[in-house]
């Protein structure tokens, strides 16, 4: 019986690798081995920004809501507002409020005053 080789899958696997490295620079893109590490790097850097990414959006409902806070009321700092808006039993995420304060600021006015009143109760 002849031997099996390995020929179509490796050359299917290595076609895999090459298509993902396309545009990189130098050897990182013709070469399997190069590539082939190039490619693992990526995909690392890739798992570790999905997570990156989450803090960052989150730091920038803070920093708006901060913003907006204080724009609508000079002692009223972020983390008075965030107290205030759980004392009150408001059920709205950073996300959410973020976005209230910016398309809405007549909604978004309300819901600091019964953060206000919450926080005074």
């Amino acid at each position: 019986m002849a031997r099996s080789r390995n020929k179509v899958p490796a050359h299917a696997r290595h076609k895999k690798v090459l298509k993902a490295a396309k545009g990189y620079y130098g050897r990182r893109k013709n070469t399997f081995r190069t590539a082939n590490s190039a490619v693992q790097k990526a995909g690392q850097y890739a798992y570790v920004g999905r997570k990156q990414k989450k803090r960052v959006y989150r730091s920038l409902w803070i920093q708006r809501l901060n913003a907006a806070v204080r724009e609508l009321d000079d002692t009223m700092t972020y983390s008075r507002f965030i107290d205030g808006v759980h004392k009150a039993g408001i059920d709205m995420d950073r996300k959410v409020l973020s976005d209230l304060a910016i398309n809405e600021p007549a909604a978004f006015k309300a819901v600091l005053e019964q953060a206000k009143a919450a926080l005074a109760a």
